[in-house]
């Protein structure tokens, strides 16, 4: 009976025990997962000619993504996202709320955080605060025949744009040893994002998108 007292605590103490100094500082992590990618999204009226309250909403997305991390001190780290640009579907809300689609676009968002991570080193688990910038880049926008049909009815195609922009990120998370070289990452991003449609009609449309972001990686220490 002892034996086997002995032999689970001997068990719990290597499952929750120190991480053998996984986070010091200079060393290097790697990571891969997935992320969810939410805008929250307050939009402005299309300028006119259009309908009184012609607003519009921007779906989610989830990507494959990553992200490289180096310790600057045990406390202090640099982190750079990586991933798949985000496919988002743009549709329409306020008065034309039964329109449907209007346009697809691809975000891709360009982020450095610095990182202060607390607890030791070797602790089993490291809640972490972040703060940095995001470059939002804005590509391939393809508009719909409902936004054609809405903006220019008989007409030429309408195109759309978005712009690109630098904003700032803020991150909450947390990363939990598996051992002293495998990791989880659990990661929660606020990005304080505002952006401007472009029609080719001349029409303009501004939005605040304010994206929340959501990932998990599995991650390596070299």
């Amino acid at each position: 009976m002892h034996t086997r007292l002995h032999l689970l605590l001997a068990a719990l103490a290597l499952a929750f025990g120190p991480a053998a100094m996984a986070q010091k500082a200079g060393s290097f992590t790697a990571s891969i997962g997935f992320t969810t990618l939410s805008p929250v999204v307050t939009s402005g009226n299309l300028t006119a000619p259009s309908l009184p309250g012609t607003q519009v909403g921007i779906s989610s997305n989830t990507q494959i993504t990553g992200g490289l991390t180096y310790m600057l001190s045990d406390a202090i780290a640099l982190h750079l996202p990586l991933g798949l640009p985000f496919k988002h579907e743009v549709s329409g809300a306020g008065a034309i709320a039964s329109a449907g689609k209007l346009a697809d676009t691809k975000a891709l968002p360009v982020t450095l955080l610095v990182q202060y991570r607390f607890m030791d080193p070797r602790a089993a688990w490291r809640p972490y605060v972040g703060a940095g910038l995001t470059y939002a880049k804005f590509y391939d926008t393809q508009g719909t025949a409902t936004l054609t049909a809405l903006t220019n009815p008989g007409g030429a195609a309408t195109t759309m744009s978005f712009d690109s922009k630098a904003v700032p990120t803020v991150q909450l998370g947390a990363v939990v040893h598996l051992n002293d070289k495998w990791f989880l990452d659990l990661g929660y991003t606020k990005t304080f994002l505002s952006t401007r449609g472009t029609l080719s009609t001349g029409q303009t449309l501004d939005a605040k998108l304010d994206p929340n972001s959501f990932t998990v990686n599995v991650g390596y220490k070299f």
